[in-house]
């Protein structure tokens, strides 16, 4: 019987408020590059007066995998926590307008805080440093959680950066529950090398018990095995999990599965903001295996996926990827 969704997300909820900056800028603003931080709304204000001329887009790790996913086509929805305000409805009729269902109640305009927004500061190089205020999005619970839209996915999609909610493992537990007992399967995304620092344990029990496919990119997957060997990483968590998908950069991605090994050449393209890069290379994969391509050609997807997103500002397909994927030869 075909399910009403081929993959439902959870995440951080979060609209990206993009600016260009240069190294300089990021160190007199203590800002590590390259890595996702978490500030207070306090310091978000405050590196918002500080940057040149920015551009808000909905964002958001899983969210901008769903959307992929959508703009391809694919039956999708999203769970993630906004508040009702003005980034709240940007995110919401963002995401619905990608094609994907979101019905996530909003917190009440009353709450304290305000919806998530990440402040993305791009260097020359494309390469993006992250500055994340939650928000009302860290306070996603349980009982957000919809068991039987869950049940109706034939893939779950689990952000990484979720791990930071105080509900948020509670939350994935119920979700992984749901999609268990209908038959669906369990992806889950390491999301960021300090998030991985984090939540080790967590990542781990997950990664032993409940997940089917992992996405991680090279910085990620040697954090969480501990480890500076890259194919040691891989092999250790190909013992752990059924598919590994992992990016490399310029490099391109390698998928490990049932003792077997694919690579996925990188798609050469001028690096405008690397933002998105790995979310879209997740969501074309995802959309890939539900069309029922084999890993490899997934793999690819994901390559030409990433390869658009890097090529502009924002983490959102600004071209159909799927005549992308005909010109590659993919479908």
């Amino acid at each position: 019987m075909t399910k009403p969704y081929h993959v439902v997300g959870i995440g951080n909820a979060i609209v990206d408020v993009l600016a260009h900056a240069d190294d300089a800028f990021l160190e007199q603003n203590g800002i590590e590059k390259g890595i996702m931080q978490l500030i207070d709304m306090e310091r978000s204000v405050q590196l918002y007066d500080r940057v040149g001329p920015a551009q808000e887009i909905s964002g958001g790790s899983a969210a901008n995998t769903i959307a992929g996913i959508a703009h391809l086509g694919g039956r999708t929805a999203y769970v993630g926590k906004v508040k009702d305000d003005q980034l709240g409805r940007i995110f919401a009729h963002d995401l619905r307008a990608q094609g994907a269902e979101y019905d996530t109640p909003p917190a009440p305009a009353e709450t304290p805080g305000e919806t998530g927004r990440c402040i993305v500061l791009v260097t020359p190089d494309g390469e993006r440093s992250m500055n994340t205020y939650l928000g009302v999005t860290e306070h996603l619970s349980p009982s957000d959680i919809d068991e039987r839209q869950i049940a109706g996915a034939e893939w779950i999609y689990l952000e990484g950066y979720r791990f930071d909610g105080p509900e948020s493992h509670e939350a994935f537990a119920r979700a992984i529950g749901a999609a268990r007992a209908a038959g669906g399967r369990v992806a889950l995304t390491l999301s960021d090398p300090f998030c991985v620092e984090r939540h080790r344990d967590a990542f781990r029990r997950m990664i032993r018990s409940d997940v089917d496919l992992l996405f991680a990119n090279r910085a990620e997957i040697l954090s969480m095995y501990e480890t500076g060997d890259f194919d040691e990483a891989l092999s250790r968590a190909a013992a752990e999990i059924d598919i590994v998908a992992c990016t490399d950069s310029e490099k391109g991605a390698h998928i490990l599965s049932e003792g077997q090994r694919w690579h996925a050449p990188a798609v050469p393209t001028r690096i405008v903001d690397a933002t998105g890069a790995g979310d879209l290379f997740a969501g074309a994969f995802l959309w890939g295996l539900t069309q029922g391509n084999d890993l490899g050609v997934s793999g690819r997807m994901g390559c030409v996926a990433a390869s658009e997103i890097i090529g502009h500002i924002g983490a959102r397909a600004e071209t159909d990827l799927r005549v992308l994927f005909r010109e590659h030869g993919l479908i």
